[in-house]
């Protein structure tokens, strides 16, 4: 997990500080030193936080509950306000604004698929179409249209299989990172959205296998 710290300049934010983790990084035990250092690289202080932003899914179940109970803790103790923003409208504001049609993916395990489609908005910024899904992974990609475009990290095993006019996004932007977490909750805080601190959650878009094993 990438995490950014910014401050506003009128309508829009400056990236002052990012950091991205390692997979064998991204545990509650790095989590914490890391925001750390980055406060005292920018010279911030935390009571200077005003809004944390955390993705709140689709993701991995363990990914997710490390960082929205971070998020959460840490809002609560300088007192800021938190905002949730969905992973796939961030793999959207990465992506460059140049297509029509933008799919974003994700692995859902069990050869499935976590995907949103949007399309580019009169605004210059895509605008959801279709909102976060499962779908095996072959159903999607013979859904897949001429000349659509296509995101997200499912692309590292999947590229290689989508049609000749299909396109993708650079792969540096294949990641979500913490700059468009960043302005994608901005975005929304402008618009009046404030989510509440105590009932904040993951949102996991399925069942663990646990669950549907042993359903309550």
């Amino acid at each position: 997990m990438a995490t950014l710290w910014g401050r506003p300049r009128g309508v829009e934010l400056e990236l002052v500080g990012q950091n991205s983790l390692t997979a064998a990084q991204r545990t509650a035990e790095a989590l914490a030193p890391t925001l750390k250092r980055l406060l005292e690289n920018t010279g911030w202080t935390p009571d200077s936080i005003d809004l944390v932003a955390v993705t709140v899914g689709p993701g991995s179940f363990t990914g997710l509950r490390i960082g929205v109970t971070t998020a959460k803790v840490l809002a609560y103790a300088v007192g800021a306000e938190v905002i949730a923003v969905n992973t796939l409208d961030v793999l959207a504001a990465q992506a460059p604004a140049t297509m029509k049609s933008l799919w974003t993916i994700m692995d859902a395990q069990r050869q499935e698929l976590f995907a949103a489609k949007y399309v580019f908005g009169q605004n210059g910024k895509y605008e959801l179409e279709r909102a976060t899904f499962i779908i095996p992974q072959d159903a999607w990609l013979e859904s897949l249209k001429a000349d659509e475009c296509v995101t997200g990290p499912a692309l590292n095993r999947l590229a290689e299989r989508l049609r000749g006019n299909v396109v993708t996004t650079p792969p540096e932007t294949w990641q979500p990172m913490s700059e468009a977490v960043g302005h994608v909750a901005w975005r929304a805080y402008q618009t009046g959205q404030r989510d509440d601190l105590w009932r904040l959650a993951p949102n996991y878009y399925r069942a663990s296998a646990a669950e549907e094993k042993h359903p309550l």
